[in-house]
């Protein structure tokens, strides 16, 4: 098969068409013909992405990306709740080899049947983006209907669907984004949208009740101070993940797989409730230029199989 690897711990511009070893399923997981992958730059700078769970350097070549949309293609023992030919997306191991390749492996619980309604590119951005907005907002944060929540990152990968499930759990919402994503934002069903080049998000949110953080840095330590009493703030921002300052070490989480969300989830599509968004679509053997893409708004992804894409 063909894959994008890395073979030293840097960016993009070491990524390597190439290729390798199909993989095989273990127990417990099924091999999945890859049709699209996401990108997610901030992948590069993650724990998993460079080591094994006891901490131990990752052997290389490595493979990023780890959500996708395929077709099943093979089974491990003891997956009976699955067939070959099953269309599914999910997730994979963040501690393997990702999905940005012609296939990979994932276990059967962290993959659910596609939505019916979108195509592989848009179902191959949903995942972990998703996932983290609902884990987020709806089990972190416990979000009720009514409550104020600022969403940083409005306009991005998982501000996309922060921004609907907010507005779907009946909250008020207002997103932070640059000017010229302001009517996306509102479109996705924001009340409000913060220009965050032109003002200070505090000048202008006040009594918040939930801040959901996809930016980190300075955006982060700031937003302490619009919360009102008993106010929750969670965050996905790469920059918390190591941080030593305990109120951030407690909002920080990273998104675990879950097929009864993902099920949730692609009913939730199914249904016109939520809409994946992709930035930008690149051949797999373009990923360098995938990882460099700015899109305006939503996600890059990796095509792999057109056919249906």
């Amino acid at each position: 098969m063909y894959a994008i690897r890395l073979h030293s711990r840097r960016g993009p511009e070491a990524l390597v068409y190439e290729q390798a070893t199909a993989p095989q399923p273990a127990a417990g997981e099924v091999l999945v013909e890859v049709h699209a992958a996401a990108v997610t730059p901030t992948e590069l700078q993650w724990a998993p992405t460079w080591t094994t769970r006891t901490g131990a350097p990752r052997p290389f070549p490595i493979i990023l990306g780890h959500e996708f949309s395929g077709v099943v293609r093979g089974l491990g023992a003891d997956v009976n709740d699955l067939a070959v030919g099953d269309l599914i997306f999910g997730m994979n191991d963040w501690f393997d080899d990702g999905a940005q390749a012609e296939f990979c492996v994932a276990r059967a619980a962290d993959v659910a049947l596609k939505p019916q309604t979108i195509d592989h590119r848009r179902a191959a951005v949903t995942p972990i983006s998703a996932l983290t907005a609902w884990q987020g907002l709806i089990e972190r944060a416990q979000l009720a209907p009514g409550e104020r929540v600022l969403i940083h990152g409005a306009a991005g990968g998982v501000g996309m669907f922060a921004v609907q499930l907010a507005r779907w759990r009946g909250a008020h919402v207002i997103g932070t984004a640059a000017d010229h994503n302001a009517e996306f934002v509102h479109d996705l069903g924001a009340n409000q949208v913060i220009d965050y080049r032109a003002q200070r998000f505090e000048d202008v949110a006040r009594e918040i009740d939930v801040v959901f953080d996809t930016v980190g840095d300075d955006t982060l330590a700031r937003s302490w101070s619009i919360l009102r009493p008993n106010g929750r703030l969670i965050t996905v921002a790469a920059s918390a993940e190591h941080t030593r300052e305990p109120r951030v070490r407690g909002a920080f989480f990273i998104v675990e797989p879950s097929r009864t969300q993902l099920t949730k989830v692609a009913g939730m599509i199914d249904a016109g409730e939520l809409q994946p968004i992709v930035g930008a679509a690149f051949p797999l053997a373009e990923a360098r230029q995938a990882y460099e893409h700015k899109p305006r708004h939503g996600k890059v992804v990796l095509t792999v199989v057109t056919d249906g894409a």
